[in-house]
C-alpha cells in the first residue's frame, strides 16, 4: 500500500526525529522511516553542549540528564586545562534516553512511523518516491554511511588518511565531576561524560586497531577511578567518523545530521549542529526554497568544520603531545574555542 506525505524523513535517530518534530510544528504531515525498533543506541560521548539544551526545549523535549558545566583536558602526566561554560550548562544524557524523549514528542505531535529502509529514491519536479512512499520532500538523516547520499551522488569518497573510530562503554560509578573530561594519551582521547542514575560514559576516539582497554590503561587517573566499577553496557563501536559530501541539496532531497558530512567527534557538538540543521532544512522546504538550506548548512557548520578540523589535524600529527600544554599556556585561546563550539 502506498503512503503519501509532505515530508519523508529517512532515519529515526535524534536528528531525523528533530526534523519530524520541526515539520509537525510547522503544520506539515511527516512520515519517519527507520528499520530499527525501540530506543536506538550509538557509540558516542552523550554530552549535549550548552547550545543543544535550549534547542531541545524549543522542540518541547526535556530529557533527564546530568548538568555539565564545562570541559577539562587531562594528559598522562596529570596536567590539566579546563574551562567552565559561560553560555549555560550542557547535559549528560544517555543516548537511549534522548531518543525516547524525541520519539515520544514526535509521536505526540502526530508524526507517522514506518519500520523499513528508504531505498530506490526517484525524484521528479513535484516530489520524491521511495520505498512505496510519495512525498513532497525527502529529509535524509540516515547517518554517517548515508545510502541516500551515496545513491544520489551527493557523497564524496571516505578519506583514507586520519581515519578515526569511536568506541564506548558505560560504568556504574558515582559521578566525580560536573565537567566533560578529555583524557589525552598516545593512543587516543578518552571522553568522560557523567549522566543520570549513577552512570558514567567513557568514549574512545582513536585510529583503527586501537582497543578500548588498551587506551584506558594509558590514562592512569581514569583507569583507577573505574577499576572496580562494573560495566553497565557492552562495548560499542562506530566509524570511520570522517565523511564528506559535495552538496547537501539535490532536487527535493536534503541531507541533515551525520548524513550531510562529519569531521570528528572530538569537540562533541554533533547533536547541537544536527538540531540546527533539522530546523533550517524544514524552514527551507516549508518556504518552497530548498537551496536556502545549502547556505544555512555552511553557516551552521562553519565553526565545527574549521575548529574541529584544526584540532583533529593536530591530534593526528606530531603536535599531539603539545595540545594540553598549549591549552594551559594559552587559556584565552582554549576558552574561546570551547565557547564557540558550545553555543
Amino acid at each position: 500500500m502506498s503512503i503519501e506525505t509532505e515530508i519523508l524523513v529517512a532515519g529515526g535517530g535524534p536528528v531525523g526525529l528533530a526534523a519530524a518534530i520541526e515539520a509537525r510544528l510547522a503544520g506539515l504531515d511527516v512520515v519517519v522511516v527507520e528499520p530499527r525498533v525501540g530506543p536506538i543506541d550509538k557509540a558516542c560521548g552523550e554530552g549535549l553542549m550548552p547550545g543543544a539544551v535550549p534547542a531541545l526545549t524549543r522542540l518541547g523535549v526535556h530529557p533527564r540528564g546530568f548538568p555539565l558545566r564545562g570541559v577539562e583536558y587531562i594528559d598522562t602526566d596529570g596536567r590539566t586545562a579546563s574551562h567552565r561554560f559561560i553560555t549555560g550548562n550542557g547535559l549528560g544524557v544517555r543516548r537511549t534516553v534522548l531518543h525516547q524523549a524525541l520519539h515520544a514528542r514526535a509521536e505526540d505531535l502526530g508524526a507517522r512511523f514506518v519500520v523499513d529502509h528508504v531505498n530506490g529514491v526517484i525524484q521528479d519536479a513535484t516530489g520524491v518516491t521511495a520505498g512505496g512512499i510519495r512525498a513532497d520532500w525527502l529529509i535524509a538523516a540516515d547517518g554517517l554511511t548515508s545510502r541516500i547520499a551515496r545513491d544520489l551522488g551527493m557523497a564524496l569518497p571516505t578519506p583514507r588518511t586520519r581515519r578515526r573510530y569511536g568506541q564506548r562503554r558505560h560504568y556504574r560509578v558515582e559521578q566525580w565531576t560536573d565537567l566533560i573530561e578529555v583524557h589525552w594519551s598516545s593512543l587516543g582521547e578518552m571522553y568522560v561524560t557523567p549522566s543520570a542514575d549513577g552512570l558514567v560514559n567513557i568514549a574512545l576516539l582513536a585510529a583503527p586497531g586501537v582497543h578500548f582497554d588498551e587506551a584506558l590503561a594509558l590514562t592512569p587517573q581514569l583507569a583507577e577511578r573505574v577499576r572496580r566499577a562494573p560495566a553497565a553496557s557492552q562495548l560499542r563501536g562506530a566509524g570511520p567518523l570522517r565523511h564528506r559530501t559535495r552538496r547537501r541539496v539535490l532536487g527535493r532531497t536534503l541531507l541533515v545530521g551525520d548524513a550531510s558530512g562529519y569531521v570528528d567527534a572530538l569537540t562533541g557538538e554533533g547533536i547541537r549542529i544536527g538540531l540546527d540543521q533539522a530546523s533550517a532544512a524544514i524552514t527551507a522546504v516549508a518556504a518552497g526554497h530548498p537551496q536556502l538550506y545549502e547556505a544555512d548548512w555552511k553557516r551552521i557548520t562553519r565553526d565545527f568544520r574549521r575548529l574541529t578540523g584544526a584540532i583533529t589535524w593536530a591530534a593526528t600529527s606530531p603536535l599531539r603531545s603539545l595540545i594540553v600544554p598549549t591549552a594551559r599556556t594559552a587559556p584565552g585561546v582554549f576558552e574561546s574555542a570551547v565557547e564557540r563550539l558550545a553555543r
